[in-house]
């Protein structure tokens, strides 16, 4: 399988679970593609068939506005259908909400309220350690999100235990719904700030590079006595110029005419990687 491509297909069938639903936060959608793609479909020993096998690994969408792109991944893995999640997404009742819903298939946490996800993923990873599993603990977060005190009390007990079965990753797309990061809240130092809570840091340069991804998930599994965070510099509304750096993407539903082209852009994108 050529992850390169299925992201972008993946973008593809987020823009159109987007036009169905008639709402969706599709500039992190964009970002969080390969991040997503290259964890449940090389990095994660997750699938339907293991949901009840308690060493399996563990994975929450801390940012979880950006679900129409986890929920396109799930489809794609066999949680449940792509038609039946067009069908429902958004809709009066549905369970396919605008943020992850533990009452689907293949979704550990309902998750979205930010700064949650990293706390509750050193609690898996600390049970982890006790019981004796395998299994490891991811989260993704946005870098907007990094404002939330509860990330960094969560980044300390993470360092405190040498929790070195739990990986984060910070979607870096330096963008959030009230403006450019670094002027909202400046983190330009992240490496520094992980590493002094005692975390192992790799930024990955090109966060949309299925290839770096891989190898920096790699080496993540290969780090004992301390956690794990990936910065990855990922661009927002990746895949068409439409979308691409303006924050006026974060929440967003393409009219026709943007419609049209972003998915000629994703179209060619695919088909250049092909």
């Amino acid at each position: 399988m050529n992850l390169k491509v299925l992201a972008y297909q993946l973008r593809q069938d987020t823009v159109e679970l987007i036009r169905a639903g008639k709402a969706g936060h599709i500039g992190g959608d964009m970002s969080v593609m390969e991040i997503l793609v290259e964890l449940y479909f090389k990095q994660m020993n997750i699938s339907p068939e293991n949901m009840e096998n308690d060493n399996r690994d563990l994975f929450i969408l801390s940012k979880g506005h950006s679900v129409e792109a986890y929920y396109s991944v799930l489809a794609e893995k066999g949680f449940f259908t792509k038609e039946q999640l067009l069908s429902e997404y958004n809709r009066f009742g549905s369970l396919f909400i605008g943020h992850p819903n533990n009452k689907l298939p293949g979704i550990e946490m309902n998750s979205g309220s930010l700064g949650h996800g990293l706390p509750v993923c050193v609690g898996m990873a600390l049970a982890g350690k006790m019981d004796h599993k395998d299994y490891r603990v991811y989260t993704v977060m946005g870098d907007g999100e990094l404002a939330e005190g509860s990330v960094w009390e969560g980044a300390m007990a993470a360092g405190h235990y040498k929790l070195d079965n739990l990986c984060a990753v910070v979607d870096r797309n330096r963008l959030q719904i009230s403006g450019e990061t670094e002027k909202v809240m400046a983190q330009d130092s992240l490496i520094r700030r992980f590493g002094s809570f005692g975390w192992h840091v790799i930024e990955v340069i090109d966060g949309n590079d299925i290839d770096q991804l891989d190898l920096a998930f790699e080496e993540a599994k290969l780090t004992k006595g301390a956690p794990t965070v990936l910065i990855a510099n990922t661009i927002k509304g990746k895949g068409s110029a439409v979308m691409e750096n303006k924050a006026g993407w974060h929440h967003k539903v393409p009219n026709d005419e943007e419609y049209l082209q972003i998915m000629d852009d994703l179209e060619a994108a695919k088909e250049a990687l092909g």
